[in-house]
């Protein structure tokens, strides 16, 4: 793995989450919130609760994209936090 991919390559082949391919390039903050959703509950190496797990990694991922994520990719991705939140909080 070259040294500047290593941010691409960790997203790819998450440890601890299974990830859906190119789940962060879809237009719908729901589904990538429910994917990433998914990907927590039903990952048994993960180390921190799902909410956190799923958090991280879409964090992780707009962190790593800084200056590159156009401002809709973004907009979406900052949408499927709020997304991310709402599916954990429904009763």
């Amino acid at each position: 793995m070259a040294k500047n991919n290593w941010s691409a390559d960790v997203t790819k082949k998450s440890i601890a989450l299974d990830l859906e391919e190119d789940v962060f390039t879809w237009d719908s903050p729901k589904k990538i919130a429910e994917s990433l959703m998914q990907s927590a509950e039903k990952s048994t190496r993960r180390k921190s609760p799902p909410f956190q797990s799923a958090m991280s990694m879409l964090n992780f991922y707009i962190n790593r994209a800084g200056k590159n994520l156009k401002p809709l990719r973004k907009s979406t991705l900052e949408q499927a936090k709020i997304e991310l939140r709402r599916l954990y909080t429904k009763p």
